[in-house]
């Protein structure tokens, strides 16, 4: 029960995230799914860690992106912004900032650090897909 209760909070913080975002209504379901996917892949590959479970669920984010991006006639970052919102590591940089402001350096380093650690496989998941994407462009091409 708790599994689907964070598969349906994390649609909706994907889709309502995308309306900041002026993003097309048509396409507010698909942005949502693609959330929703990502938090599945994060909770799938948990039990690695938290940064081989963010860099998967961010690669896979940037492979669906791409997929609908063709499909629906849309740009790419559309899909991946709302992908990543289920990632991003907002509570543990709140942690870490509270903690530095407490005096407490140690904890706060050590979860800054872990921010870094999810932020940089976040992105790295995103260069990962794109770099795939190109890699099969050209093998497409014969080059």
């Amino acid at each position: 029960m708790i599994l689907v209760a964070q598969l349906i909070v994390s649609f909706i913080a994907s889709s309502a995230f995308t309306i900041l975002f002026n993003v097309p209504k048509r396409a507010l379901l698909q942005c949502g799914l693609v959330g929703m996917l990502s938090w599945v892949i994060y909770l799938l590959l948990e039990d690695f860690g938290p940064v081989v479970a963010s860099l998967s669920a961010s690669a896979f984010v940037g492979i669906l992106s791409l997929i609908f991006a063709k499909i629906y006639k849309m740009p790419v970052i559309i899909f991946s912004v709302a992908g990543i919102i289920p990632l991003v590591p907002g509570g543990l940089s709140y942690d870490a900032m509270r903690k530095f402001m407490e005096n407490d350096y140690n904890s706060a380093v050590q979860l800054a650090a872990k921010v870094f650690l999810i932020s940089g496989a976040i992105a790295m998941g995103l260069i990962l897909s794109e770099v795939l994407n190109q890699m099969l462009r050209r093998a497409r091409q014969g080059r």
